[in-house]
Formats: structure tokens, C-alpha cells, sequence
């Protein structure tokens, strides 16, 4: 079982190179963030075509999560249900294939003396009590995402030059460890314990032609799931060519 996440940059302007990634790839599941799109008009019939159906929290202009899959994702639940007032449309789940799937878009954070900074503290501290009331940690669970955060040195080209700024500060590994101490496991850490792999980098400066990218795209498996790894990594040739999106797919293989 192939499972994949990946931040498409707005869906609409790289529909055919999901589409031909789809194809390519042929993942059975597939968590998708910052759609940049209402559920209306989001291309379903062309997904559709593809193979694959579609549970999707859409916004308009922002945000926006999405669970592909070849059979029908089941029990779809939309954001954190906490009961705080929060219309960012950062959180989908579903059951497929008897595996609990959560894709998850987390916030930027913008800057570290900024309100969105807090916010995604918060957040992150909202999504470990999501997890803690809804699940245990001897289920099937994965969660894949943009999740902002590089979590270690070997996570980003320059650890120095990225110390203090957002994407790698302490506060926000702090978060994503909290989050992980649930008793996930980084499918790809788990097989690559000491290889460098990025999944973003920025458009500007030559950031994918010189490889000065971050790690912060990630697979989460619990316990049961472990066992069960048998590939993991990141398909950096979806990040070549014309109008792509900053980010590149990352995915698992579970053994049946």
C-alpha cells in the first residue's frame, strides 16, 4: 500500500501535474494541502477519471486539505472540532483500507514575533488533543502533511543560517515532538536515519537547481504500522519543470 503526501501549491494551477503524477506514481492514497480552493471547484470529475476518489476541505484563495484515494475514503471528518472559532481549512481525516488517514496543512508562522506565530503553536497543541480524544496509539493511523517545521539539523541545508527563523526554531520542533510523543514514527527518518532529503524549496534564489531546501513534509505512522514500512521517500522529479509547485511528493509502502 503506497501512501503519499503532498502540498500542491493550489490545485487548480498544477491539476495536470497531479494528474500526470497520479498516473506516474499510482499511490492509493494520497493527502493533499494548500489547495487553494473551494470543494466547488475543485477538479473532482478529473480526479475522478484518474482513478481516484476525493474527501476535501476546501477555502477560497487559502489553505484547503484533500484525501485521494483509489477506494472510497470512509467516516470523513473536516478540521479539529474543538469548538474554537478557527476557519482555516487546515485538517481532513478518513479511514481507507482500515488505516486511519489524516492529512494536515499547518501554519507558517509567518515570523516569530507575529500573532500567526502563536497561532501555530496553538495549533499544533490543538491537533495532539485531537489525537488524544479521537484515537490511541495502538491503532492504524498516519499522518501525512506540510507540517512548517524542519525537525532536525540534517533537515535543512544550513542549520545555522536557518537557526532562530521560522521553519526551525525551538519552539516549533518543540511542537512537532509534543505532537510526535502521541506515538507516531517519521516513515522516513525511521529508513534513512542519517540521509539528507528535502521536500521544499523556494522559488526564489535558485533554491531547487542549488538543493537548498528543507525537510518539512512528513509521514507519521503509529506503532502498529512500523512493522509494516518497506519504502519511503521523496519523488524530487515532481519538483522539475515548468509551474511547479515549491513542494515535492512524499510517500511510504506499507507491506499487505
Amino acid at each position: 500500500m503506497k501512501i503519499a503526501t503532498w502540498n500542491v501549491n493550489s490545485v487548480r494551477a498544477r491539476q495536470e501535474r497531479l494528474l500526470e503524477w497520479l498516473k506516474s506514481a499510482q499511490p492509493d492514497v494520497v493527502c493533499l494541502q494548500e489547495l487553494k480552493c473551494t470543494e466547488a471547484d475543485f477538479p473532482l470529475e478529473a480526479v475522478r477519471d484518474a482513478g481516484y476518489h476525493a474527501a476535501l476541505h476546501g477555502q477560497k484563495t487559502y489553505n484547503g486539505v484533500a484525501i485521494l484515494a483509489k477506494e472510497e475514503p470512509r467516516d470523513v471528518v473536516k478540521g479539529l472540532s474543538d469548538g474554537v472559532d478557527d476557519t482555516h481549512a487546515r485538517l481532513i481525516a478518513a479511514t481507507v483500507k482500515g488505516i486511519r488517514v489524516v492529512s494536515a496543512y499547518a501554519p507558517n508562522g509567518q515570523s516569530v514575533d507575529s500573532p500567526q506565530y502563536e497561532y501555530k503553536l496553538e495549533w499544533y497543541g490543538r491537533l495532539r488533543r485531537y489525537l488524544d480524544t479521537r484515537h490511541k496509539p495502538d491503532e492504524p493511523l498516519v499522518l501525512g502533511g506540510d507540517w512548517n517545521v524542519a525537525p532536525e539539523d540534517i533537515d535543512t541545508y544550513d542549520p545555522k543560517l536557518w537557526e532562530g527563523q521560522t521553519l526551525f526554531t525551538l519552539k516549533e520542533r518543540d511542537a512537532l515532538q509534543r505532537l510526535r510523543a502521541f506515538g507516531l514514527t517519521d516513515a522516513y527518518r525511521k529508513l534513512h536515519p542519517d540521509t539528507q532529503r528535502f521536500s521544499w524549496w523556494d522559488y526564489r534564489n535558485l533554491g531547487f537547481p542549488k538543493n537548498l531546501g528543507l525537510r518539512i513534509d512528513h509521514l507519521y505512522v503509529s506503532a502498529p504500522l512500523v512493522p509494516r514500512l518497506t519504502g519511503a521517500d521523496t519523488d524530487r522529479d515532481a519538483r522539475k519543470g515548468k509551474q511547479p509547485s515549491d513542494h515535492a511528493p512524499v510517500w511510504l509502502e506499507l507491506q499487505d
